[in-house]
């Protein structure tokens, strides 16, 4: 336990120091001065990551070092961003982390197992649709930015769907270790595909009909490729057969093909992705704005606090990384996708070393979901895809996201303290096997 614990306390204390030498950076480069409050900015993020190592070294001893370290240098180096744009954003982004590493905390405290979950997949299924279709319920539901994907709660408005995709993961993990050799079953065959008996398509059917529903009723295409991805991702993991992958992409080229014909705001994103000068002051403003910015950042950038000459609108929620692009230039903005696939590869290697397949899953599901959700975002800006409304997981503006992600974090390290369990006990007990011989055994 304690080399781990002991190299993630050190990498959490080099992200604080890069955290409040990027905000002292900042505040220079604004407004030539010191920031007054560095030293209590200094106690808050300081005391926030020592709770939450605090947490893992003792609920989750064995857990991987990695991914806590990275997941707080992305949030400090988001908060610093946003604090630059908007002060007001900033302290309700503060107080989302301080919410985020409380639900990671309390994440760890309850799932002290995750084959628990497993048990109540259907009830995780119900919660699921639920969490997606209460943007529609009369009164709760709120449309914002084209997008009906908010729900309010008295004064807090969230997203729903942040929370949709991990419940969701749960259920396909646990469903899929259930039906997986009645998948791999192939009884058909459709050219030189084989497929298994047409009632277990229904899954798939129904993931697909669900992710339409999400592009279609509440115009949120980022959420909707997002779902469709984690359960063909799922089931070509737990099946071993690629050519769930084929079924997978021949969907979703059909949904996406009858959606562009038939929904105008689908077309009009595709068009933006096409040709965003054809209406640079409408429609395609914010990829204009956001290529100029990180036209203007260049190799090393402006500097932090030193960026702003082009405006972006919501520039601290889907454009968060033109923003860092342009502060710190393309040798920031690929350190920010480095760190990305360090936590992918962190949560592939959990996955791998998983022996439950309820585990192995589930953890492949989770770190699909962070991996893809911040490709499909960065994409977006860089006009490698059409742009979706995703946020930058840790790094973006937003409640919903920020409390999401730090709990799918926790479970990613629950599930990595549980396969590491085994194998240090292994290890104990040959420790004690070998101080146990005695001289003529050795000898012999």
């Amino acid at each position: 336990m304690r080399p781990r614990r002991n190299t993630e306390l050190g990498l959490i204390v080099l992200a604080v120091i890069v955290t409040v030498g990027a905000y002292v950076l900042a505040s220079l480069g604004a407004r030539a001065e010191i920031p007054v409050d560095i030293g209590p900015f200094l106690l808050f993020v300081l005391a926030l990551l020592l709770v939450a190592h605090l947490a893992v070294r003792r609920l989750a001893p064995e857990a991987d070092p990695i991914l806590l370290p990275l997941a707080a240098l992305l949030n400090g180096l988001g908060y610093v961003v946003i604090a630059g744009l908007n002060t007001e954003l900033a302290a309700a982004q503060a107080t989302w982390t301080a919410v985020g590493v409380g639900a990671f905390v309390a994440t760890l405290l309850v799932v002290r197992r995750t084959r628990v979950l497993e048990r109540y997949r259907y009830t995780f299924a119900l919660a699921g649709l639920a969490l997606i279709l209460a943007p529609f319920v009369p009164f709760l539901g709120e449309e914002i930015n084209g997008a009906r994907i908010w729900v309010r709660a008295g004064p807090v408005n969230f997203q729903p769907g942040e929370f949709a995709k991990i419940v969701l993961a749960v259920f396909f993990a646990a469903y899929l270790v259930d039906k997986r050799e009645l998948l791999r079953t192939s009884t058909r065959r459709l050219g030189p595909l084989h497929l298994p008996e047409p009632k277990y398509l229904g899954p798939i059917l129904l993931a697909w009909a669900t992710s339409l529903v999400v592009m279609i009723a509440q115009k949120d295409l980022g959420s909707s490729l997002l779902f469709f991805t984690l359960f063909v991702v799922l089931l070509w993991v737990a099946t071993e057969r690629a050519s769930w992958l084929v079924v997978g992409a021949v969907l979703f080229a059909l949904g996406a093909y009858v959606s562009w014909s038939v929904f105008g705001h689908v077309q009009q994103r595709v068009e933006i992705w096409l040709d965003p000068w054809q209406d640079p002051t409408g429609d395609g403003y914010q990829i204009v704005q956001a290529a100029f910015a990180m036209a203007y950042g260049g190799l090393t950038g402006t500097g932090l606090g030193l960026g702003g000459q082009v405006r972006i609108p919501f520039a601290e929620t889907d454009f968060v990384f033109a923003v860092i692009a342009e502060q710190l230039g393309l040798a920031g903005g690929t350190l920010v996708i480095l760190a990305f696939l360090l936590m992918v590869g962190s949560g592939l290697r959990i996955a791998t070393r998983a022996e439950a397949p309820f585990d192995k899953l589930l953890a492949t599901g989770l770190t699909t979901l962070l991996g893809v959700q911040a490709f499909i975002i960065i994409a977006g800006v860089t006009r490698l895809l059409p742009l979706t409304g995703v946020t930058l997981p840790f790094v973006s503006y937003g409640g919903s996201s920020l409390v999401a992600n730090y709990v799918l974090l926790a479970l990613l390290l629950r599930i990595s303290d549980q396969s590491a369990r085994p194998s240090v006990a292994a290890e104990r007990a040959s420790r004690v096997q070998a101080r146990a011989r005695t001289p003529e055994e050795e000898g012999g």
